[in-house]
């Protein structure tokens, strides 16, 4: 019966036109791929920064995030190794509230996104100012589990789900863009799964 639903589920998702980009599949599994293996998380010595171009740069605690505004979206999930899921439910903090609350200068044009294992990756300020662009530490109906990003993931839900970075710990607002760790190796700058950039060139 449970199996039967799920193709259902997948067939109606089929039929949504628009909502899946070329050169992908639907699935209703969550594969889990990153770079490094997940790392530990300390509650007590855990923090995000919000530096660069920021008239106020910040450091939250776990317990000072924990307080902030919160919001729950619904969005589907693109990677850029072809798979996607429809209808993910994150809960976390708007990136606008940390943006707001850092003040980024005029100039600051793109943040560099920095998580666990040194990893970044590069993402236009104008984009995560979106209303949907979160700071997630829920995917309905539970918290973020470590494999896919706990504490802390970044989700973008326009562009491929390299941008949603796991495991944040700074964001850099920058005026120039730079290339972050995939897109050093050739991934796109940008990462618009309907216009299928996953590299450049």
């Amino acid at each position: 019966m449970a199996l039967n639903s799920a193709r259902k589920k997948l067939e109606q998702s089929k039929s949504q036109e628009g909502r899946l980009p070329p050169g992908q599949y639907l699935t209703l599994k969550w594969p889990v791929l990153h770079e490094g293996s997940a790392p530990s998380f300390d509650p007590v010595t855990w923090t995000l920064k919000a530096r660069g171009l920021v008239e106020n740069p910040i450091q939250l605690s776990w317990e000072e995030f924990k307080t902030l505004p919160r919001k729950r979206v619904k969005a589907d999930f693109h990677c850029v190794t072809s798979w996607s899921k429809f209808d993910n439910e994150w809960e976390g903090v708007p990136f606008s509230v940390i943006a707001e609350m850092a003040g980024p200068n005029p100039e600051a044009g793109f943040v560099m996104v920095h998580g666990e294992n040194g990893y970044t990756t590069n993402v236009p300020l104008a984009d995560l100012m979106r209303a949907d662009v979160l700071l997630a530490d829920w995917h309905a109906p539970e918290p973020l589990t470590a494999i896919h990003g706990a504490p802390l993931r970044l989700v973008v839900p326009h562009l491929y789900a390299w941008k949603s970075a796991k495991w944040v710990t700074t964001l850099d607002f920058m005026a120039i863009d730079r290339a972050g760790f995939w897109e050093q190796v050739g991934y796109h700058m940008y990462g618009d799964p309907f216009s299928e950039e996953r590299c450049r060139g």
